[in-house]
């Protein structure tokens, strides 16, 4: 589709394109099995996995939150990988603005509560104040972290207003027009009964007897002029009736329809205190008894809904839910609190977790003191590396990090990486000897596989140079083009690189043309990589965050595996989160089945304001446009 979209998709999925493409397939080396699950990127791991899934803290396969019951997606976890890093190192919202924005939201939810008209010690204390509530939603709104969600929903209630007051208009105007068609019905029937036409007497004179003949006068009685006027006003009253009761109908649900609208959007963004809001707003502006929720048949809402509840869900259903994520986040960081004063800070890192997450607007999540947060963000940054060691099989590193861990953490669930760690040493050391007992037995081909099989295994592994300098110079041409067909199928382009620049594979590849095609192709890509990668920072060293974004994404399309190019972008992403945020959105919505275009196109417009300049946005514009107005 649009370039925008094949640029965001190299950014967040694996895909075929690498800096090396080989000429066809080839075999995986023999070994243990590798893991290939990309960092972060909310990809499944494969069986044969080191470490597995003991840290769905950052790398969590499902990206959702359930809700009693109700599973909400998350969206990209890359995003909220990096939100999470930079919530753990912002201060508290407790400023006087936000003290008060919080008072404000309490005061409205108050105003507008069903329970208002009874305090607890069952004092009455009036009915719901959809005005005064109302009148709090501009100051609300005003607030930065409100994001103007609150003018939306004042938006929205008045449009609901307005359509409320004109269907009472059109029920006024139906019953004056009722009681002109009542008089005119009286006027019609006494008309039919009592005017009678004079008549006029013929006498006919016969043989036999006379009789006489009467002929009434035309145009009198039902025959009138004013009867038939009586009729065509009446059937014009009905006709009139039928449509202002259409106009009302369509009106009210068009109002209906806007307000749920952005409910169900507010709760699928985990704005549960605007959810609330929303929902009672609508309880006290209509009161006809129709709570069902407006929502196209089979679309995804649907299904998110009827699948979980297994009903057509309501706007009690909104409300209830809301109310119990607002909870559930609550209680995940009493939890928090708790096991932090414990030491047990990895249980307590995955509670906040899972408070951000699913309650990242909630005032307990927001207002959490920025020194317990830091309690574990040293914590979470080494359980990354643990991460990213593993993956590389730097078994060395990662039982560093696994007894600095514990330290930190008594509740650190170490058995599986212990394992993983002590198994795998295990099995690199015993091919390695398996490859010196070859080697002396002067079988290099069986030597030169247990090697690689060692090296595959643990590619740090220290005794590896020690084995190196028994096979010697002899051996050194074999060995390097073993190195290179190992790092190669492992897809450790720039060690190749670092290698060749040092000297190394030049005799290597020489007069073998797929490893030299194989070698220059490297060489060549990678350096276009660092390219990009200069021109970013200098834009970055100048504070255009955003343009060393694109210029980044537009490389990462065309080399989505390079590991260098991918930090580099991780570390710029919270930078630019909004502005991925929005462009994100957008190729969701126009990817869609049913393509929401117009939405699609707000969020590539939110994109352009961000970063006016954005390349990204702009070809995202140009395709929606040639979509909706294709040329001739």
């Amino acid at each position: 589709m649009k370039l925008f979209c094949a640029a965001l998709t190299g950014l967040l999925m694996p895909l075929a394109a690498q800096v090396y493409t080989p000429p066809s397939p080839a075999p995986a080396p023999a070994g243990p099995p590798t893991d290939t699950a990309s960092d972060g990127g909310g990809q499944g791991q494969q069986a044969g996995s080191p470490f597995g899934e003991e840290i769905p803290l950052l790398d969590p396969a499902a990206e959702t939150v359930t809700v009693a019951g109700v599973t909400i997606p998350l969206g990209d976890s890359r995003v909220i990988k990096a939100r999470f890093e930079k919530y753990l190192n912002e201060p508290p919202e407790d400023s006087e603005a936000a003290r008060q924005y919080r008072e404000d939201i309490d005061t409205i939810l108050d105003l507008l509560s069903p329970m208002r008209h009874a305090s607890l010690s069952g004092q009455r204390r009036g009915k719901p104040e959809l005005a005064e509530a109302f009148k709090l939603l501009p100051a609300a709104a005003s607030y930065p972290g409100d994001a103007r969600i609150s003018s939306t929903l004042a938006e929205s209630v008045y449009t609901a207003l307005l359509a409320r007051n004109d269907s009472r208009n059109l029920k006024t105007i139906n019953e004056k027009l009722d009681q002109e068609k009542q008089s005119k019905l009286v006027a019609a029937d006494f008309k039919a009964r009592n005017d009678k036409a004079k008549a006029i007497r013929e006498k006919t004179t016969k043989t036999a007897e006379s009789e006489v003949t009467e002929t009434l006068t035309p145009g009198t009685g039902m025959n009138s002029l004013q009867y038939a006027d009586y009729v065509k006003r009446i059937a014009e009253i009905e006709a009139l009736k039928k449509t202002n009761i259409v106009r009302s109908e369509a009106a009210l649900l068009a109002s209906k329809t806007q307000l749920q609208g952005a409910m169900i959007q507010w709760f699928m963004q985990r704005r549960f205190q605007h959810v609330l809001m929303s929902t009672r707003f609508y309880n006290q502006i209509w009161r006809d008894g129709d709570r069902a929720l407006n929502i196209k048949e089979n679309s995804d809402v649907s299904r998110l809904f009827s699948e979980s509840l297994g009903t057509t869900p309501t706007i009690s259903t909104l409300d209830s839910l809301a109310s119990e994520a607002i909870r559930d986040s609550e209680k995940a960081i009493e939890a928090f609190h708790y096991l932090l004063e414990r030491d047990e800070i990895h249980t307590a890192s995955q509670r906040l977790m899972e408070a951000f997450a699913l309650g990242e607007y909630t005032t307990p999540v927001a207002t959490l003191a920025r020194e317990k947060k830091r309690a574990v963000q040293g914590y979470i940054r080494d359980l990354n590396l643990l991460y990213g060691a593993m993956q590389a099989r730097d078994y060395a590193q990662a039982k560093d990090l696994v007894d600095s861990l514990k330290a930190q953490a008594k509740d650190f669930p170490s058995a599986k990486a212990d394992g993983a760690i002590a198994g795998y040493t295990m099995a690199s050391a015993l091919a390695l000897e398996e490859a010196k007992a070859h080697l002396l037995a002067k079988d290099n081909e069986k030597a030169s596989k247990a090697y690689m099989q060692a090296s595959t295994i643990w590619p740090t592994n220290p005794n590896l140079v020690e084995f190196k300098s028994l096979v010697g110079s002899s051996s050194q041409l074999v060995t390097s083009r073993n190195s290179f067909d190992r790092l190669l199928s492992e897809g450790n382009y720039r060690e190749i690189a670092k290698r060749a620049e040092e000297g190394e594979f030049i005799l290597a590849v020489r007069g073998d043309g797929e490893r030299t095609d194989a070698l220059k192709q490297i060489r060549e890509n990678l350096r276009k990589i660092e390219v990009a990668i200069s021109k970013a920072s200098e834009f970055s060293r100048v504070g255009s965050d955003y343009a060393a974004y694109e210029q980044l994404a537009r490389i990462r399309e065309e080399f989505p595996d390079d590991p260098k190019l991918g930090r580099e972008i991780e570390l710029l992403a919270p930078r630019v989160a909004d502005f991925t945020k929005a462009l994100d959105r957008a190729d969701k919505l126009s990817s869609r089945r049913e393509p929401q275009l117009g939405s699609a196109m707000a969020h590539y417009l939110e994109a352009q304001a961000i970063y006016p300049n954005s390349e990204l946005a702009q070809e995202g514009i140009d395709g929606l446009l040639d979509e909706i107005l294709p040329q001739s």
